[in-house]
């Protein structure tokens, strides 16, 4: 009972064994696949594509600081204006994390050369830039920075007072 049901075929079933030789032939090599490629070739190909794969991940690097300003408002946002322990802990990322990777800019990309090292390099330099900026723009808003007049008080001299008066006379 079990051969009959080995040697009845089922509509859905596929055979891929060609009967006879002829049948291979008729079957089309798929899209790409080209059967005179040679080792040189691939190896160029690979060459190639490890090349374009490197200045990819290098423009990551090179985006990264821009990619972090997104965030970096949100958590700016989200501290608040209030002077305390976790805003000010914030501004201090916000400022020292950027100075850090602009004196390593040149560790970071110590492996680029080519015609795009001198715009990745500019663009990470600038993304740093922003991010110190916005952390300016957030000590300015906390009121940390001196902008006002009113705050170099301690450096002003006092007036001098021309003339004094006492009981209605005029001393001089």
């Amino acid at each position: 009972m079990s051969q009959v049901k080995s040697n009845k075929k089922f509509k859905w079933a596929l055979d891929f064994n060609p009967k006879n030789k002829s049948q291979t032939s008729e079957i089309l090599s798929p899209p790409g696949y080209s059967q005179s490629t040679s080792v040189s070739n691939a190896e160029s190909s690979k060459d190639t594509d490890s090349n374009l794969l490197l200045i990819k991940k290098l423009w990551d690097v090179a985006l990264g600081p821009l990619k972090q300003v997104p965030m970096n408002l949100f958590i700016m946002y989200m501290a608040g204006n209030s002077i305390s322990i976790f805003p000010i802990m914030m501004v201090g990322m916000l400022i020292v994390r950027p100075v850090k990777a602009l004196f390593s800019t040149q560790g970071t990309f110590k492996m680029v050369e080519g015609t795009q090292a001198a715009g990745q390099k500019f663009v990470y330099i600038i993304g740093n830039i922003v991010n110190i900026l916005l952390a300016l723009y957030k000590c300015q808003s906390m009121g940390l920075l001196p902008t006002h007049s009113s705050d170099w008080l301690a450096f002003e001299e006092p007036i001098l007072k021309a003339e004094h008066i006492g009981g209605g006379f005029s001393m001089l």
